[in-house]
């Protein structure tokens, strides 16, 4: 498990060399209790204060804790080809805390009664964090390339301001959407080859100042659209215009209804090039765009399920179906950092820390980070290359092991293992049945097989030690 610590984390500098040997630590103890407390993961006192003492370091930050992993992310993404698609996404991570001041506060509910029979308002606390998953078009998460932690230290009022100001007068480096742009320049500067970089974000980042960011950075962008801008000579919208364009193709695709039924869906396919306006109050600061428009959509308004409406945007030249469908598909993989954000909470238990400090619990969920990519990586892994060898993601002792607990089955045991054979095998060890008729094996039984194979491993290596 230290070796790909070790190999993940060479990037790393800290102030002192003690902080990055404390810091490998970590990683390498919370590795091998993925889901654990800190005190659990750490088996004794001495190593739980010695990471405790490393959270609440004044001189530990959430970027000098991902460096390492960036750069990792860097080489990966150079030893790739072709179009890589970088995922940009905003989640939330909430606490409950006696002292919410110290965290910041997000929202007010109400809680559970009192002995008046009233029920209680409840402060929540907690941290945001904006990050991008760098993902090659076959589904391989390569890394994080940027991530943004805030938090909000007041929330009254803030929906009262929006009635006084319109929102789009405000300076973009103002508003918590500054976030956007900031991780797009950064990933254009780790990465180093923009041109091959497609940034994709859901209706929140349709910004008209990430289209410019993007187009300053010469990259490029694909964002599902919701707001109807001023097109062409600034007359008419992009929806008025796209009510003039034919329909290119019709595209068939699976969908579930909300009995979970699965339905075969004809979309209509509409693509045209647009000259797109920037907002009214700050056209003398940012240039008008030409862009892509792409609708795909339902004819009819279906029963038992709503109407399938995506509008995208992207500064991407579709001159053909085909190109329009890839558009589409490229889209349709940004469940994918909701995946990793879903490992971060559920596989990591990030929620469940109670550490009492923003600062603190910002350097934990950036642990937590890295732990979720390596899960993610291990699942698609099987994938996207699974005639890839076994070295490159387990120890010559991991694999006896598996051979040894999870035999092979018929004609497999003659035949030289792949990597895929032993990502399978770990997850059977977190309970996947490996029938022919199931699906590849998800995080959830990755994260189970990777714990309790770490258990086995360091049981077999502590039995070693006491035989000698």
């Amino acid at each position: 498990m230290a070796s790909w610590v070790d190999d993940e984390l060479a990037g790393c500098k800290f102030a002192d060399i003690r902080l990055e040997k404390r810091f490998k630590t970590l990683v390498d103890r919370l590795s091998e209790g993925i889901g654990e407390t800190i005190p659990m993961a750490c088996n004794d006192w001495a190593n739980t204060k010695a990471a405790y003492r490393f959270l609440s370091n004044p001189r530990v930050t959430e970027d000098q804790i991902l460096a390492g992993h960036f750069s990792s992310t860097r080489e990966r993404f150079r030893e790739t080809d072709g179009w890589t698609l970088v995922f940009h996404d905003t989640t939330e991570f909430s606490f409950k805390r006696d002292k919410p001041d110290l965290i910041g506060k997000t929202v007010l509910t109400m809680g559970g009664k009192n002995k008046a029979g009233r029920r209680t308002p409840i402060t929540v606390c907690g941290v945001l964090m904006h990050s991008s998953l760098v993902v090659t078009t076959e589904g391989l998460p390569l890394g994080i390339s940027a991530i943004k932690f805030w938090t909000r230290k007041e929330f009254k009022g803030t929906n009262a301001l929006k009635k006084k100001i319109n929102p789009t007068r405000v300076p973009i480096e103002e508003k918590e959407s500054v976030r956007w742009l900031e991780n797009i320049q950064q990933t254009t500067a780790l990465l180093a080859d923009a041109k091959r970089c497609v940034h994709i974000a859901d209706r929140e980042g349709d910004i008209y100042e990430l289209f410019c960011t993007a187009n300053d950075a010469n990259t490029h962008f694909l964002v599902r659209t919701c707001v109807d801008r001023l097109a062409g000579d600034g007359h008419h919208t992009i929806s008025e215009e796209m009510e003039a364009a034919n329909v290119k193709a019709n595209h068939l695709i699976t969908v579930l209804d909300n009995k979970g039924q699965a339905t075969k869906v004809a979309l209509e396919l509409r693509y045209r090039r647009i000259r797109v306006l920037p907002p009214i109050g700050k056209q003398s600061r940012y240039p008008e765009l030409s862009l892509t428009v792409i609708y795909a959509q339902e004819h009819e308004v279906p029963s038992g399920r709503d109407r399938i409406d995506w509008k995208l945007i992207t500064d991407l030249p579709v001159s053909t179906p085909l190109e329009a469908i890839e558009k589409l598909e490229w889209y349709a993989s940004r469940w994918k950092i909701e995946t990793f954000h879903k490992i971060v909470k559920s596989g990591c238990k990030a929620e469940e820390s109670k550490l009492r400090t923003a600062d603190r619990l910002v350097n934990l969920i950036a642990v937590f980070c890295i732990l979720s990519w390596r899960i993610f990586w291990m699942t698609m892994l099987n994938r996207s290359t699974s005639a890839a060898p076994s070295s490159i993601a387990f120890t010559d002792t991991e694999c006896q092991l598996l051979d040894h607990l999870v035999p092979d089955r018929g004609k497999n045991r003659s035949r030289k293992k792949s990597l895929s054979s032993y990502i399978i095998k770990v997850a059977r060890l977190g309970g996947y049945l490996a029938r022919a008729s199931d699906p590849p094996p998800g995080n959830i039984v990755m994260w189970r097989g990777m714990s309790r194979l770490t258990d086995i491993v360091l049981g077999f290596e502590a039995a070693k030690l006491v035989g000698n």
